[in-house]
């Protein structure tokens, strides 16, 4: 047997031995059951572990610590695991850094979040323009706090003029995040905080003139507050430098400007463009994708009553916007199922009469920018990513980009002061790179900014694009990623995802980390399933509250595809989502234990019924439903995967994992899924929940934790399939 590389061995011996390790390990004691019965509409719905949703209960919280210390210590004893954190370190190490968040100034001069090799926290770093120097800014693996949790850097912002950047700063994952002022050249803070900062929607902007910045806020809550008040009634504020922020102006919000009305749900935030006079307010009806959109002359916005006029409404179906001048740019589905771009002033918006500037097709406009030269569009073309650009000059034609070596392209930075923009390529089997964009001589130019790594361009792997036929005949896109010389003889395993929510696509992505399992002979598969954004709107809403039910039936029909054309068998695949995802594959193993040996559900959404009694919950519900009306309830009834599960089934083994900071899907969303799931199956198979108390839903996670996660994943799978490094 040859040695190249990693070996992959069946072994029944090993599967007993890790049968045999699993069974001396003390388990934890089983859930009590303490049902409760609630009645929607006529139907009875049994909950017997309502009361894990009650965290602050000393018995829920010793069951959940006895859950988590047992998965640690079953999943430690894999012996694949070890190998599998090694090998990721030395893949993950492949990169000197890596470079993100990039905000470019005219002179050149850049800001950037930043994370080299064998650093656990990415820092916020300025690159001068005048001498090219590099100097850290923040660095969040300095702050030290009682509990020993970690901080990380949820957001930034620098002021026009690059003088000052105010960041925020959040602890253990949580997103609960404070803002925090800093004076660049001199490395300042200020003495002024800003805490119950609301960032998932927005970052702070910044005055032209630097004087301050504006933010959007939580309110202050007393603590007996139910959690589904958290994130009502969100307000925009601005704050002047050195000034204490208790005075800090209210600028919009619930109940405060008869000229835009908010509703209980509603995100504001302010955006002040780098080329225009005017200032921009969006609102965000909780988790829709569809905005509303308001203006103002930018020297209004401190004055007591500011002239806000309606550029677009939530029935306009806009989903982005991009300012230049005194022009708005709006991507909108009206009329237009996969997207188009309409044009308007700002200086007496009509989205009725809007010029259609990139005109509806078969192609998706996925995103939209302003650049000093052109805007420029994200384009998803039969799920491979581009990129258009569009001058300004009336009667232009949209060009499409030639990408260097025919590589997707995302925009990654883009400056409205500055000709061009910067972008990544990237592929199924290639590394990345940040190109810069000439305009004016149509070339490509390395940036230098995301050095190649060891592992971006290795041979011998592959990947392909089919489409499978769904249980109703819908024909969906599945990406294929593999080792080039495995053969299709049912005998490799295999490891597919899926998302299909929130109109979010799933683009062409290289992580070298993912060669640790490709170099085993196993299979990567992404099931761009329906609920996401791969064919726009008439995607997403064909996967979305009634229609849910395609979401997991599309992972079903592609995990088939994969079984019968040779690429794995039932023994050896393995489905896995997370978030809005975990409905994905929580209803896909409850409607089809027998079809996958292994699941893995991260930070999962399983109890919908429940969910709108959460904190994130309710903001959801333009997404997934409510339970008050008939068809709402009857949609997460059926994406419930918590109330799908059934006694005496035999179920594959399943690893749930949940940071139990998070506040956007509750931890005992994890804890109820498992003490369920453990109480019904019949099989021999394990269902672990694995708790990372310094984590939440994976934002503000360090490099270290993401590592140690994603050993635990794949050595579980390994595992399950009865296979060993």
């Amino acid at each position: 047997m040859k040695k190249s590389g990693i070996l992959l061995v069946f072994t029944i011996v090993l599967l007993f031995q890790l049968i045999s390790c699993q069974q001396t390990i003390k388990q934890p004691p089983p859930a009590k059951v303490d049902n409760v019965v609630d009645e929607y509409f006529g139907v009875k719905v049994d909950d017997p572990y309502r009361y894990m949703e009650n965290l602050d209960d000393p018995e829920v919280q010793k069951w959940i610590k006895g859950q988590a210390d047992y998965a640690a210590e079953v999943l430690a004893k894999i012996p694949s695991r070890n190998a599998f954190f090694e090998r990721l370190k030395e893949l993950d190490s492949g990169k000197a850094f890596r470079i993100f968040s990039i905000r470019r100034f005219e002179d050149g001069t850049l800001f950037y979040l930043k994370l080299p090799t064998g650093q656990n926290i990415p820092k916020l770093y300025v690159r001068f323009a005048h001498n090219n120097d590099e100097k850290l800014l923040v660095d969040p693996e300095k702050i030290k706090s009682e509990d020993k949790q970690h901080f990380s850097i949820n957001s930034y912002s620098a002021s026009a003029d690059g003088k000052y950047i105010v960041y925020g700063l959040a602890k253990g994952g949580s997103e609960q995040t404070i803002l925090h002022i800093m004076e660049v050249k001199t490395g300042k803070k200020l003495p002024e905080t800003i805490g119950n900062i609301e960032t998932a929607y927005n970052r702070p902007r910044w005055m032209p003139d630097g004087s301050g910045f504006f933010y959007c806020r939580r309110r202050d809550l007393p603590k007996d507050a139910p959690e589904t008040e958290i994130y009502k009634k969100t307000r925009v504020y601005f704050h002047k430098l050195q000034t204490d922020s208790k005075d800090d102006k209210l600028i919009m919000g619930y109940g405060i400007s008869k000229r835009v009305q908010l509703d209980e749900i509603d995100f504001p935030s302010i955006y002040i463009p780098a080329n225009s006079k005017y200032a921009i307010a969006k609102i965000k009806h909780g988790d829709a994708r569809e905005i509303a959109v308001y203006a103002a002359p930018i020297n209004t916005l401190l004055k007591k009553d500011i002239p806000w006029v309606k550029v677009c409404g939530f029935d306009d179906e806009v989903n982005d916007y991009a300012v230049h001048g005194s022009d708005i740019y709006l991507r909108t589905a009206k009329d237009a199922p996969r997207f188009k771009v309409v044009k308007t002033t700002l200086n007496k918006p009509d989205f009725s009469k809007a010029i259609d500037v990139i005109q509806k097709s078969d192609l998706v406009v996925d995103n939209i920018f302003t650049a000093k030269d052109a805007l420029y569009a994200g384009i998803i073309d039969g799920g491979f990513n581009r990129i258009a650009r569009l001058e300004y000059t009336n009667g232009a034609k949209v060009k499409m980009l030639d990408l260097p070596n025919g590589a997707a392209g995302f925009v990654v930075s883009i400056s409205q002061k500055l000709d061009g923009i910067l972008f990544y390529t990237n592929a199924w089997t290639k590394g990345s790179l940040i190109y810069d964009y000439n305009s004016k001589t149509n070339s490509f130019t390395d940036s230098g900014l995301m050095p190649i790594g060891k592992f971006d361009n290795l041979p011998g792997f592959t990947s392909k694009e089919v489409k499978v036929k769904s249980h109703d005949g819908v024909m969906v896109p599945l990406s294929i990623v593999y080792k080039s010389d495995i053969k299709l003889d049912s005998s490799n395993p295999c490891l597919i995802i899926g998302y299909g929510s929130y109109g979010y696509s799933m683009p062409v992505f290289f992580n070298p980390l993912r060669i640790a399992w490709l170099e085993l002979g196993g299979v990567f598969a992404v099931a761009h399933v329906r609920g996401g954004g791969e064919y726009g709107k008439e995607w997403h809403h064909a996967g979305q509250k009634l229609t849910k039910p395609n979401t997991w039936k599309d992972l079903i029909a592609c995990a088939e595809y994969l079984i019968d054309n040779g690429y794995t068998s039932k023994e050896l695949i393995a489905g896995q989502g997370g978030s809005a995802g975990g409905i994905m594959i929580g209803r896909a193993i409850t409607d089809r234990p027998d079809l996958f040996a292994a699941a893995i559900i991260n930070v999962g959404l399983s109890d919908a019924i429940r969910f709108e009694t959460t904190t994130n919950g309710v903001p959801n519900i333009p997404e997934f439903g409510t339970v008050m009306n008939k068809d709402g309830f009857k949609g997460l009834y059926e994406m419930s995967s918590y109330l799908h599960v059934k006694d005496g089934v035999n179920y594959p083994a399943v690893l749930l994992t949940h940071g139990i900071n998070d506040p956007r899907v509750n931890p005992w969303m994890s804890a109820k899924m498992t003490a369920r799931f453990q109480a019904a199956t019949v099989s021999d198979k394990p269902i672990l929940f694995r708790v990372d108390y310094s984590a939440g839903h994976g934002v503000g996670s360090t490099r270290n934790q993401y590592l140690e996660e994603l050993a635990d994943k794949w050595a579980f799978l390994i595992w399950q399939f009865g296979l060993v490094l």
